[in-house]
C-alpha cells in the first residue's frame, strides 16, 4: 500500500511539473509574440521612413536643385516614387504640386509637400 501511494505521490508530482512547464512556456510564447508584432510594426515604420526619404532626396536633388526643367523621365520615376509610398496623404499633396499652375503656387505646393514628408519621417 506505502509503493502504491509514493508512486501516485510521485506522478502527481511530475503532473504538476508538466502543468507548470506548459503555462510557463505558453506565456512565455504569449510575451515572445506580442514582442514580435512590436517589431513588425516597427520595421514596417522603418522602411516607409527609408521610402519618404529616398523620395525627399530624389525630389531636392532633381527639382529643387535643377538648374533646366524636369524632363519626362524625371517626373516619371518621382511619381513612382510617390505612388510607392502608399500614403494618401504625400500622394494629395504631390497631386497639388504637380497640378500647380503659377509659380507662387508650385512653391506654396513644395513647402506643404516637404513639411508633410519631414512630419511622416519624424512619426
Amino acid at each position: 500500500m506505502e509503493t502504491v501511494n509514493k508512486k501516485r505521490i510521485f506522478f502527481i508530482i511530475i503532473l504538476g511539473l508538466l502543468v507548470i512547464g506548459n503555462v510557463y512556456f505558453g506565456l512565455n510564447y504569449f510575451y515572445t509574440n506580442s514582442d514580435l508584432q512590436v517589431l513588425k510594426g516597427n520595421e514596417a515604420k522603418s522602411v516607409l521612413n527609408e521610402k519618404v526619404l529616398n523620395f525627399t532626396g530624389m525630389f531636392v536633388n532633381k527639382v529643387l536643385q535643377a538648374n533646366t526643367s524636369v524632363d519626362f523621365d524625371t517626373r516619371l520615376s518621382l511619381e513612382n516614387a510617390v505612388r510607392d509610398l502608399n500614403d494618401p496623404e504625400i500622394m494629395t499633396e504631390w497631386e497639388s504640386f504637380t497640378a500647380s499652375k503659377t509659380q507662387a503656387d508650385a512653391q506654396n505646393s513644395v513647402k506643404k509637400l516637404l513639411g508633410l514628408l519631414v512630419s511622416k519621417i519624424q512619426k
